[in-house]
């Protein structure tokens, strides 16, 4: 990237650092029982809600007990089935659902796809003639969407506490992130319940995606003293309680303490903001379906390294957060043992180094994509163009055979 770009992205990300104080962030009210919600719906005059699900959540039948308490409540419910990776269509699909059926608010129950796709809902009813393009990027909303419950079955996404909805164009397959504070959700729903039957392949990388939120908003550039509170009590919980939570479902002391690490976490991001793991990370998710807690899980410790001793100090106190190193160790160590950590946490619980399907005719255009997302946007430690961004897609595609290996 040349100095000029350089210089515009920082100066963009300087502005956006200097106004967090004023801007209108707020955190959801917290509630612990899915049972609190009708009531809740009471007092804000609401008599029947679109609850937005998908079909693996329901089929499981994480989404009765809030039915029942729902009809017990005597509050109308209409069900949503949402996808992973939720496309434009689809949203306009539900959109027209809210309408017909007389719906007054929003219940996203699932893991960040549910709430994307609740979030994008909310944005299209609140800005009728605006098309998700439209209001894509930053600040496009503007408008109170109605109110909005948040009731994540993963620990990792943060998405009950963002400003961010991300989703696809059905057409292009880009994933983009709708970002503004009227998508903040009202209420948060933590109930560990709700967690109890996540596979454990999905509890390690929704858990990985918690951490990379966490990292990411501590290493940038728009770092607050709550930001940075909140980034290493959610590392601290994450190493003390992830792979409990993994191996054990029914551990419901971890699983309660990953639901208060992912949503301190995304508390976090949503001022901090993220970086170049996220962004390529979307690119990827949106051109192959590759779940995104599972391709940042193999992206963070890479883009950690290649960020070098700009980012060794906050390392080193991530990784005493961590409890991986010392206060007393130096950065440049301590860092490496950060990383070295995060590889570990991945093998332990069988995540892989590279991911299926990347093609090599594909990273210029994917690289372009995580540019666009990331700058100016991201303030991250270092400025990446295109270009640079490309070997980070080399350097997790599956091995070739040795012979292919040779012959380049």
């Amino acid at each position: 990237m040349n100095l000029p770009e350089k210089v515009f992205c920082r100066a963009f990300q300087q502005v956006m650092h200097a106004a967090i104080p004023i801007l209108p962030y707020r955190k959801p009210h917290v509630l612990h029982r899915i049972s609190d919600v009708p009531a809740k719906l009471r007092e804000l005059g609401c008599t029947c809600a679109l609850l937005v699900t998908d079909n693996s959540v329901r089929s499981l039948g994480l989404t009765k007990p809030l039915e029942t308490a729902l009809a017990a409540g005597g509050i109308g419910c209409v069900v949503f089935e949402t996808i992973a990776n939720p496309t434009t269509d689809l949203v306009e699909e539900a959109v027209l659902t809210y309408k017909q059926e007389g719906c007054m608010a929003l219940i996203g129950f699932g893991g960040g796809s549910s709430m994307d796709t609740a979030k994008a809902i909310g944005a299209r009813i609140a800005r009728p003639n605006k098309s998700l393009e439209q209001m894509g990027g930053i600040l496009k909303v503007i408008h109170k969407i109605p109110p909005l419950f948040a009731i994540p079955t993963t620990a990792g996404t943060g998405s009950e506490t963002t400003v961010a909805a991300v989703v696809i164009d059905a057409d292009t397959r880009h994933k983009y992130a709708i970002s503004d504070f009227p998508l903040i959700p009202r209420y948060a729903v933590l109930d560990p319940e709700t967690t109890r039957t996540l596979p454990p392949h999905m509890t390690a990388a929704t858990g990985m995606d918690a951490l990379a939120h966490a990292v990411e908003a501590y290493v940038g550039n728009s770092t607050t003293a709550e930001t940075r509170r909140e980034a290493l009590s959610a590392v601290r919980l994450i190493f003390l309680y992830l792979e409990n939570a993994y191996r054990d479902g029914n551990d419901m002391l971890a699983r309660k303490q990953m639901l208060l690490a992912a949503f301190e976490a995304g508390d976090s991001f949503s001022k901090s903001y993220v970086g170049y793991v996220h962004a390529v990370a979307h690119s990827i998710g949106g051109k192959y379906n590759i779940a995104h807690g599972l391709a940042v899980a193999v992206l963070l410790p890479n883009v950690l390294e290649a960020y070098g001793p700009t980012i060794h100090r906050k390392l080193h106190e991530l990784a005493v957060a961590a409890g991986v190193a010392g206060r007393g160790e130096d950065d440049t160590e301590a860092a490496a043992k950060f990383i070295q950590a995060i590889r570990d946490k991945n093998q332990a619980m069988g995540i892989p180094r590279t991911l299926p399907g990347i093609r090599e005719e594909d990273i210029p255009q994917l690289a372009r994509q995580a540019a666009a997302e990331a700058n100016p946007l991201y303030p991250v430690p270092v400025i990446w163009d295109a270009r640079e961004l490309e070997h980070f897609y080399r350097d997790i595609m599956e091995a070739r055979d040795d012979a292919q290996v040779e012959e380049d």
